[in-house]
């Protein structure tokens, strides 16, 4: 379930600006093709490798979602530094759903590419406010350029992820509106929660995450079996309270009915007791010389579907913590963005935390030269702010786990600066649910959540970090 989504007006004009850049994309020519290459997405971008993503459907068919029916077919990206010279080649299996990594690329230098299936190139998603795929040439011909990798030597990597929604089974609900329509897992699949989940573990670990921070939701609603399950499947990372930490999202809060403990706003609080056991549910650890503080923004009364919000006690705690150690490499993760920028109903203030709150936040990472980096989840969208009261601090919302785009932020720490860069889940069973789950909101759901610039899912900063990694 999206707790805040946009309205019927939003809806209805991003509708229209698709449908109308839709008619100029490359596969007009292919229209009577049986096999037709759609959904290219350049998702990750780091100083020496790609990867791109895109769909193949049979030409006129309807799954009954409002796509093509999936069809197996071979998939090519052919690139080069050059745009008429198009010399290297990367190939994926014979699949529906494509994803192919180029690797080997030379960092800062500008590349051109082609994805293509059955010979045909892949058309990118239509982006109203954005490029999904790199700068378009024509043709089918795209371009980017690799970022410098931040200076210094590598310390270590952490997986931020938000949003794992374990026990939902409907996908894309908004707010509860009646002419919204969800969307579930194909029957005799596994619950799509339960396999993006694993997905995340064995990927995080495979790109070299030492860490892991999981920004709230858990849970679709806070029951025991499912919070149990989500423990279960993030243990597979390594050990909770060292390898990865968890925060508190709106629909971890304290439920009415159960047998766990009260929960000190209202009902009773299952994922306290399943991750904080009697302790407060917010902190700060350590994660060699990187100071880590995780907060409760939901640590409030309420029904999940308003502005997030932290205790006064909660407060004073983070003003404290943060004054005394300014200087000190800090990261700060929690479910409820501070703001959220060129987001439908924002100005409602259910997508953020209250907005007296954030602004006092933000005059505290003003007085707090450590702080460097605020990761969010809540809308599940790829987001990168850089707010004018703490121009130091870059907030990053991240995709969500359990639906398109499907993914974690992976953060890279060197003693002169950072690197995010946004990777989808690689399995087949993943790779599946997440083409599928883009059809949310009748096919609009990527104009939120992908990220509308590349930047939004990869950046590079250079930032003294040298206290860090020993």
């Amino acid at each position: 379930m999206i707790c805040c989504g946009p309205s019927r007006r939003e809806l209805m004009r991003w509708s229209a600006v698709v449908a109308g850049a839709a008619l100029v994309l490359p596969d007009r020519a292919h229209a009577d093709e049986a096999v037709r290459p759609v959904n290219l997405e350049l998702v990750t971008l780091t100083e020496t490798s790609a990867i791109l993503t895109w769909y193949t459907g049979a030409a006129g068919t309807d799954d009954g979602l409002g796509r093509m029916k999936p069809v197996p077919a071979d998939g090519e990206v052919r690139y080069g530094t050059r745009p008429g010279r198009l010399d290297q080649r990367a190939y994926g299996d014979s699949t529906p759903y494509h994803y192919a990594e180029l690797t080997g690329l030379e960092p800062g230098r500008t590349y051109y590419y082609q994805a293509c299936s059955r010979g045909r190139p892949a058309s990118a998603t239509a982006l109203a406010a954005g490029q999904s795929a790199g700068t378009p040439l024509g043709d089918g011909v795209f371009a980017f350029t690799t970022p410098q990798p931040p200076p210094g030597r590598f310390l270590f990597s952490v997986a931020l992820c938000n949003d794992l929604h374990l026990g939902e089974t409907v996908a894309g609900l908004v707010g509860q509106l009646p002419w919204i329509k969800g969307i579930e897992q194909v029957p005799g699949h596994p619950p799509y929660p339960e396999l993006m989940a694993e997905a995340l573990v064995a990927d995080a670990r495979r790109r070299g995450a030492s860490r892991l921070l999981a920004a709230g939701d858990v849970a679709a609603e806070a029951g025991v079996d499912d919070l149990g399950r989500a423990k279960a499947l993030l243990d597979g990372f390594g050990t909770y309270g060292e390898d990865y930490l968890v925060a508190r999202g709106n629909h971890d809060r304290a439920h009415e009915g159960g047998s766990c403990s009260p929960g000190r706003w209202q009902g009773r609080d299952c994922f306290g007791d399943a991750f904080f056991d009697g302790r407060p549910s917010y902190f700060s650890h350590d994660l060699d010389g990187l100071r880590v503080i995780g907060l409760d923004t939901y640590d409030k009364p309420g029904n999940g579907g308003d502005a997030g919000g932290l205790s006064r006690e909660q407060l004073a705690w983070f003003d404290a913590e943060l004054k005394a150690d300014r200087d000190r490499p800090t990261v700060v993760f929690g479910h409820h963005p501070l703001f959220v920028e060129n987001a439908p109903l924002a100005v409602t203030g259910g997508q953020s935390l209250d907005a007296g709150q954030s602004l006092s936040i933000l005059g505290a990472y003003r007085g707090t030269p450590g702080v460097f980096l605020h990761h969010a989840g809540h809308t599940h969208r790829n987001q990168r702010s850089v707010f004018p009261a703490a121009p130091r601090v870059v907030q990053q919302e991240v995709g969500a786990v359990k639906e398109y785009p499907g993914g974690f932020t992976l953060l890279r720490l060197y003693s002169g600066g950072y690197a995010l860069n946004f990777y989808k889940t690689r399995s087949d069973p993943a790779r599946e649910w997440s083409e599928r789950s883009r059809q949310e909101l009748s096919g609009l759901w990527p104009q939120l959540s992908l990220g509308n610039r590349v930047a939004d899912r990869n950046s590079v900063v250079v930032r003294d970090l040298s206290g860090v990694g020993g």
